[in-house]
């Protein structure tokens, strides 16, 4: 069906009063943006109609009416005046009312209205008929003070930059939401035609999380839509856990990937639970049986809580086997997360096939054994008997390399977790949190590329012997006590492990 106007913009007039005299009111900037931003997506100019006459003591006409059945998609722009408003609900419900006949609300999984909230205002208030849209927040909340403050296109830099990337978010979907409902037929529109062989496009979980990854997670779900990939959750996460547990769950048996973050935060706790909507995703996530089905979970480098609840959850995410099952932990920062989401949703020919070929692994052409001895930069000189010894077995060992570039020197680490065949962790001068860290590492490597289990992996424990270093026990990898002069025989166990 053809529509005399694609986008109607739905508003209180007094959101477009501008606070100095002269200058353009926040709807008009809005409007003029995203016009400028669809004419770029779509390949032609949109038609946004939004009525700049009307005064709040105006009647509601038939003719309206009209004109809504007439529109392909509404943007409700939420402030506190416009959910007191007759006028602007009204607008809402019939819009709800017409597009029955033009069509139907829905488009596929998508709905023809897009909730923009320029004000923050809580949930429970929205209309009821924008309870389950998801919402554009053209707001931040500033941790210190907890006060929302609005977003806008003179903002400083950093809200600034915001404003622009949730207003790329908002036109995207509208020309999605435009190409589904026919009225981008024959235009080059932008949207990355990235599907699978089957010609569906591919699907990715991204879980809801806590309020202080919110601008990460926008990042990530941005660049997941940039490369033509469905994205869910696409609507709110109902607030009562059963239902939040039905609909994930739901969710996730359309999707291939789960991508989880987790911050410092603990997040809302719906009713009848005990645990966060973060906890309750990864939960459901975790009892996802399907074959192919993965997860990724990212956490920032150094993530600190004061809650005790988040603490006890990140120690989960480090020491559960359960939880660490089938899931890629990373903690670098978020381009890690982006390459690792690309590796594990865009095989490239050297990347493994179902026939169980190496993932991402790196092809060097010859038959060397290559063991990855880590240890700390203080260590470096203590290291070269263990390292003759193993050279004169017939092993290429490979040390870290401390000098350069920071980035440089993590992608050369991350770069040796891929293509060695075992890893020693010389534990000398680094402390207990070096060594869980360097383990931790080591657990993501599949994140990095890495796809074939390792050989073998041992703790070599040496000097300075600390209470620590006695009591060291663990499954995750051989402990070979070595703490006064070298002793090759010690090392035979790991060499066995190495030849098997």
């Amino acid at each position: 069906m053809e529509f005399d106007s694609d986008v109607f913009v739905s508003y209180a007039h007094i959101d477009d009063q501008a606070l100095v005299e002269g200058q353009k009111g926040w709807i008009s900037n809005l409007h003029r943006a995203l016009e400028i931003r669809l004419a770029q997506l779509m390949g032609k100019q949109p038609k946004i109609w939004r009525d700049a006459k009307l005064q709040g003591n105006d009647v509601f006409s038939d003719k309206l009416i009209d004109r809504l059945s007439r529109v392909g998609l509404l943007v409700s722009v939420l402030s506190p005046r416009y959910v007191n408003s007759d006028w602007c609900t009204r607008e809402l419900r019939e819009f709800y009312r017409v597009s029955e006949g033009t069509g139907g609300l829905r488009l596929g999984d998508k709905i023809r209205v897009f909730k923009v909230v320029k004000t923050q205002i809580p949930v429970e208030q929205h209309p009821g008929e924008l309870h389950d849209v998801l919402g554009y927040d053209f707001f931040v909340v500033d941790p210190e003070t907890g006060r929302a403050r609005e977003l806008s296109q003179s903002s400083g830099p950093e809200d600034s930059r915001q404003y622009w990337a949730r207003l790329d978010d908002l036109a995207h979907d509208i020309t999605e939401a435009l190409t589904l409902l026919g009225q981008s037929n024959g235009t080059q529109a932008t949207i990355a035609a990235n599907v699978t062989s089957g010609g569906e496009q591919a699907t990715v979980y991204l879980a809801e999380t806590s309020f202080d990854l919110k601008n990460e997670r926008d990042a990530i779900k941005r660049e997941l839509q940039g490369h033509g990939y469905k994205v869910l959750p696409d609507r709110p996460l109902p607030l009562i856990a059963t239902e939040a547990g039905d609909l994930v769950k739901d969710d996730l048996e359309r999707c291939r990937l789960s991508v989880h973050l987790v911050g410092r935060n603990y997040g809302i706790v719906p009713e009848g639970s005990t645990e966060s909507l973060v906890v309750l995703q990864n939960e459901v996530a975790i009892a996802c049986n399907a074959t192919d089905f993965t997860r990724l979970i990212w956490m920032p480098p150094d993530l600190t809580t004061e809650d005790e609840r988040q603490q006890r959850f990140i120690e989960s995410l480090h020491n559960d086997p359960r939880i660490q099952e089938g899931a890629d932990i990373v903690e670098s920062p978020l381009e890690d997360l982006k390459t690792a989401i690309h590796k594990k949703l865009e095989p490239t020919e050297d990347e493994p096939t179902d026939d169980g070929d190496t993932l991402g692994e790196v092809d060097l052409g010859d038959e060397l054994i290559r063991i990855y001895l880590i240890c700390d930069q203080r260590d470096l000189d203590h290291t070269l008997l263990l390292e003759d010894y193993l050279y004169d077995q017939g092993y290429e060992v490979i040390v870290p390399v401390f000098d350069g570039d920071e980035a440089q020197v993590r992608k050369d680490h991350e770069e040796n977790l891929v293509i060695c065949d075992a890893v020693i962790f010389y534990y000398g001068a680094g402390n207990e949190l070096w060594l869980r860290r360097k383990l931790r590492e080591m657990q993501k490597s599949a994140a990095f590329g890495r796809s074939k289990p390792l050989r073998a992996k041992a703790i070599y424990v040496a000097l300075p012997e600390t209470a620590q270093k006695r009591r060291i026990r663990t499954r995750e990898a051989l402990v070979i006590p070595q703490q006064h002069d070298f002793e090759s025989s010690a090392l035979e166990p790991f060499l066995e492990q190495m030849r098997s």
